[in-house]
């Protein structure tokens, strides 16, 4: 479980978030949704501490992150996985040597054991066999697969993916959602993922929060989204399924 309270951040005197709180829950998918420049970014990087927060507390497992120091936040963050928007992938290596790159730097382990690891994390995602291959030789839903594996690697308790489905077709994405979803619950993962797909939303949305203007103006289930007569949340939810079916359309 990852917990925010009372979370304010501001650049150049712009608030951008206003008094955040809410509660990641663990062995779900949370996600994060608003427009673009509504807060959700800086949020996310506030709770991994790629910003800090000007006020307020970022919470794992009860342990206060915000309030540590550096050596017992990197005990903290070897615990996360991590799956950035375009997988960041490295492409002068092999999609085996990207999956072990996070076992190399951080564990003793075995080459044995490191290969028996990242052929589990591969086979994990339907990339059994590709090992081999260079990211300029995968689909892009094979990148993000292959991302996914390295995210797993090191058995994180928390994943956190920026826009995971961006530049995938609609196919691919379900997909990924699907993926991310089941390897939440395997492995019992504190999972947040920050979107702009409501498709993504309504499939796997076990609880959504909805930020606008930089406050939490909404929260909820994927059941309770389309039932609230919250009017910015109905504005960003029926904007972006019309924007989405304009894209399919334009696409055939």
């Amino acid at each position: 479980m990852i917990e925010v309270r009372h979370i304010t951040k501001s650049f150049a005197g712009q608030k951008v978030l206003d008094d955040v709180s809410t509660i990641f829950d663990q062995g779900k998918t949370n996600l994060i949704i608003g427009r673009s420049g509504s807060g959700k970014t800086v949020l996310l990087k506030c709770i991994v501490g790629l910003l800090e927060a000007d006020g307020g507390e970022v919470l794992y497992g009860g342990q206060c992150f915000t309030a540590m120091s550096g050596n017992d936040r990197k005990k903290i963050r070897q615990k996360f996985g991590m799956l950035f928007q375009g997988a960041a992938l490295f492409d002068s290596l092999s999609v085996e040597e990207n999956v072990k790159f996070n076992l190399d730097m951080f564990t003793v382990m075995s080459d044995h054991e490191k290969r028996e690891r990242v052929d589990f994390c591969l086979r994990r995602v339907n990339l059994e066999n590709k090992n081999h291959l260079y990211p300029s030789e995968l689909s892009g839903g094979m990148k993000k697969r292959a991302a996914i594996a390295r995210a797993i690697v090191m058995n994180p308790r928390y994943l956190f993916c920026d826009e995971p489905n961006s530049g995938l077709d609609p196919e691919t994405a379900i997909m990924i959602d699907r993926l991310i979803k089941e390897i939440t619950e395997e492995f019992n993962m504190t999972t947040i993922i920050n979107t702009h797909d409501i498709n993504s939303v309504l499939a796997i949305g076990e609880k959504v929060i909805f930020i606008h203007n930089g406050k939490k103006w909404w929260e909820g289930t994927k059941e309770e989204i389309l039932e609230d007569e919250n009017p910015e949340l109905n504005n960003f939810v029926f904007a972006a399924r019309a924007i989405k079916k304009m894209k399919k359309f334009e696409d055939i």
